[in-house]
């Protein structure tokens, strides 16, 4: 009992730690968990490196032994969109912005700890997000004085963060064979600003009240992660691991805004994977996973659904049952690994990560709010050995800028052609650093 009452008194002050904004890469979620498993593009149902397998893959924790780590990840997106073409020639309408913060740090912490020699009990704090923008005001017009560049008030922006608590229980079912299950504590806050033109629009939401400038919604659930690993041979690993939808409460203060009156629930995602020691001094990791945002109506469904709600279904309106969201597809994610061990002290990395573009053309106006485009990932990492129990990570990803291009919304609410075309764009660098202990 003394093990479990060590993690449980660690969950409050892991909370604490991670609790700022915390971005992402494949869609919201990060292109990979632990600075170790950063540092490979992401790669790791294969691997056993630290105690961040609550996040990734939970049977891993069982071959990890009694560690602690500690991390933070200075993320640094630049976010832009653009207007143009909207009629008449020298419309207000148009102009370019860039999202005004470019840097977050995101903490990690993890915890394991050995039951005997085939079960381990730790915990895994991570977070995911993504959603976060904030635009001036600038120099717009709708044709009712200075506005946003949605045509509402002021700055004009979303900040979403998840944050999760993973305790984990590991087990080896023999010598080569483990499987893990992670209970996933939930918990995401959400604030929206500017947005007054969808809370003016008359019939557009089901509650306009709800809609924007109530400051910070919070939310809770609970989720499962379930995981196997297995070593076929001496030089290959194998891995898998599943989460399903993790059901969320309703963000009330937004509940005009989401579809199913506030609901923001984590979509269901997948991975498996391989590594192999080419030589015993290099490891190739593959990982390949997939994220289903048609989980959650209030991600998924497409912004044309405002088509039907001014055609009179109001299950479509903003809030609705079946309400407009930011149009955000499925996407399947790559991931590719190397770790070369230098010496007994110092391990090289370097990986790559190809994920999916979610959002459409037909979504651009919406996506305004989150720009998650982003599909290439390139990555390095190191870990020097302090001394023979502790060591420093890091880590280094930097994504090219991707764009996706479309027709402004705007020209099927205030006539053809008045909107133009809308471009949103991202591009991102981050770096971390993360000591890890045995004990």
């Amino acid at each position: 009992m003394s093990h479990l009452q060590s993690i449980f008194r660690l969950l409050p002050v892991a909370a604490a730690c991670i609790a700022g904004p915390a971005l992402a890469t494949n869609g919201y979620f990060a292109h990979g968990y632990g600075l170790k498993g950063k540092g490979m593009g992401g790669a790791s149902m294969g691997m056993a490196q630290d105690s961040l397998g609550g996040a990734t893959n939970p049977a891993s924790m069982v071959w990890v032994g009694n560690r602690i780590d500690f991390g933070a990840d200075l993320f640094m997106p630049k976010r832009d969109s653009e207007r143009s073409g909207a009629l008449p020639p020298g419309s207000t309408l148009n102009g370019f912005i860039d999202s005004d913060r470019t840097a977050f740090l995101v903490p990690e912490f993890g915890y394991n700890r050995m039951m005997g020699s085939d079960m381990s009990l730790g915990v895994s704090v991570y977070g995911n997000g993504g959603l976060n923008t904030t635009y001036p005001q600038g120099s717009f017009n709708c044709g009712q004085g200075p506005a946003n560049i949605l045509c509402g008030s002021g700055e004009v922006g979303v900040d979403l963060m998840q944050l999760i608590v993973a305790p984990t229980l590991a087990y080896k079912l023999n010598a080569q064979h483990a499987v893990g299950v992670s209970l996933l504590l939930g918990y995401q806050r959400f604030k929206a600003t500017g947005l007054q033109a969808f809370a003016g629009t008359p019939g557009f939401s089901t509650d306009p009240a709800s809609v924007t400038n109530n400051g910070y919604a919070g939310s809770t659930g609970v989720g499962l992660r379930l995981g196997y690993q297995g070593r076929l041979s001496d030089v290959v690993t194998v891995g898998a691991a599943y989460a399903p939808k993790m059901k969320m409460g309703k963000f009330d203060k937004y509940k005009g805004l989401f579809a199913e009156a506030g609901g923001f629930d984590i979509p269901s995602h997948y991975s498996v994977g391989v590594a192999f020691m080419a030589t015993p001094a290099v490891t190739v990791a593959l990982d390949f996973g997939r994220i289903n945002y048609s989980d959650a109506k209030s991600v998924n469904n497409p912004s044309s659904q405002a088509f039907n709600c001014f055609g009179g279904d109001a299950s479509a309106c903003l809030g609705g049952a079946n309400g407009p969201g930011f149009g955000w597809q499925d996407i399947n994610v790559f991931k590719l690994g190397v770790a070369w061990r230098m010496s007994d002290a110092l391990t090289l990395r370097a990986g790559y990560n190809k994920g999916d573009n979610p959002i459409t053309p037909a979504d651009v106006t919406f996506n305004i709010l989150a720009p998650g485009v982003m599909k290439d990932h390139y990555t390095a990492g190191f870990t020097y050995a302090l001394d023979k129990d502790s060591e420093i990570t890091g880590a280094l990803m930097v994504a090219p800028r991707q764009d996706v291009s479309g027709s402004s919304l705007f020209n099927a609410l205030f006539g053809p052609g008045a909107g133009g075309n809308e471009k949103i764009g991202m591009k991102q660098t981050s770096f971390g650093l993360a000591w890890g202990r045995k004990f």
